[in-house]
């Protein structure tokens, strides 16, 4: 029971802070809290619906918004739960965005809208020689690289994510450079980590991280690339330093 009464007094407090000093922190740690709630009633109307040109991922988009829309219209203080209070939020923002998508309407899917944000965030603009454009092709490469052994792999340490554990057919040197990878992304400075983690655990795409920092798009995606940069070369400076 002390249990039960003292998560109320945490979410109480996040709440408070929340209205009070507008902190973006309490802001990712209530929707954290809620994150799996969405993805069951995005689960629920994906298998009742089945809209043409979409997959689970676009309603999990749908519900994450309406997740955010909750939590930035609730009202603490009139007694209502939260997840009463999200539930229909969550519920209509799926059915609005699941209207949006009709057979004329040609969406791309949620999978390649990230690789293409993805994609942009890395490339390099600046390449004009060809062998800058080499360097830059390497960079892009290395970068997506990075984004595969970053995906699924428990950066948010949530119970309620897939099985990161490597299986028989990935190879010793890929889960060594996974484990690297997460102890590095801990070092990150706090808001590149914070896009990873959204980014590749939740799969929240950079509109959505962008709502959630309430920074511009263009903004996750410079946090993004700053990211992956540093990781790439911390990554690569222990690799020199192991194999002398």
């Amino acid at each position: 029971m002390d249990l039960v009464v003292r998560a109320h007094r945490v979410e109480a407090s996040l709440w408070r802070r929340l209205r009070a000093d507008n902190d973006s922190d309490c802001r990712e740690t209530l929707f954290n809290r809620y994150v799996d709630l969405a993805r069951k009633i995005a689960a629920s109307h994906y298998y009742r619906r089945r809209v043409r040109r979409a997959d689970r991922a676009d309603f999990e988009q749908f519900a994450f918004e309406g997740l955010l829309q909750a939590i930035d219209r609730f009202d603490p203080f009139r007694g209502i739960p939260f997840g009463a209070f999200a539930r229909r939020r969550i519920a209509g923002s799926i059915s609005e965005g699941a209207a949006r998508m009709s057979e004329v309407d040609a969406q791309i899917s949620h999978r390649n809208r990230i690789e293409q944000e993805r994609v942009r965030s890395l490339v390099r603009r600046d390449s004009g020689a060809p062998d800058d454009a080499l360097t830059a092709l390497a960079d892009l490469a290395m970068g997506l690289t990075l984004g595969l052994m970053l995906e699924g792999t428990g950066l948010m340490e949530n119970g309620g994510l897939a099985d990161s554990r490597p299986n028989p057919y990935e190879s010793l040197e890929w889960r060594q450079m996974q484990t690297r990878l997460l102890r590095e992304v801990v070092r990150l400075p706090e808001k590149e980590a914070l896009v990873i983690r959204q980014h590749y655990d939740h799969g929240l795409a950079f509109a959505q991280i962008a709502e959630l920092l309430e920074l511009s798009p263009g903004r996750i995606s410079q946090l993004h690339r700053s990211a992956l940069e540093r990781l790439r070369k911390r990554v690569g400076a222990l690799s020199e330093r192991d194999d002398r």
